[in-house]
């Protein structure tokens, strides 16, 4: 099974910029000084994906209390992630990557199994970026639900 290159803590984090929900460019160095976390999901709205973008809405008081930005990527246009933000009240920036460009960057597209097949797709990952540009934790194929709790406990937020 090839995939892109996955990234390590140490490594530093690829660079980006990429239109949010409403069309404007955020990019990772607007972040420079700060933690960041990065997640890269499938498609906005699907049952998975919406899980876990709530569960970072939810603990986002917590995270940013300890000084901890969020980030979330998909290859959806920023109008389905526009919907998506509103109709799940996300109050965190959804970063649109049609062309796949960051997620290949950052490992996060490649070949993957799912129900027994190899295909390939968005694998969901999520890095914690450190506020010098590195990054500290990588991890790929993270389930949707719990995941957001296991992070919490594994930064100690």
């Amino acid at each position: 099974m090839t995939t892109s290159k996955r990234l390590q803590a140490g490594d530093p984090a690829p660079a980006f910029t990429l239109p949010d929900a409403d069309g404007n460019p955020v990019s990772l160095s607007d972040h420079l000084g700060r933690q960041v976390i990065v997640y890269f999901y499938p498609a906005a709205s699907t049952p998975g994906c919406t899980k876990q973008a709530c569960d970072f809405r939810d603990n986002l008081a917590e995270l940013e209390g300890a000084g901890i930005t969020v980030l979330g990527i998909s290859p959806d246009k920023p109008e389905k992630l526009a919907t998506f933000r509103d109709a799940e009240s996300l109050t965190f920036p959804l970063l649109s990557d049609p062309d796949k460009t960051v997620l290949t960057e950052w490992g996060a597209f490649g070949e993957k199994t799912m129900y027994g097949k190899t295909v390939t797709g968005v694998i969901r990952s999520t890095f914690l970026v450190d506020p010098d540009g590195t990054i500290a934790v990588a991890q790929y194929n993270v389930r949707a639900t719990g995941h957001v709790a296991k992070l919490r406990r594994d930064l100690s937020v």
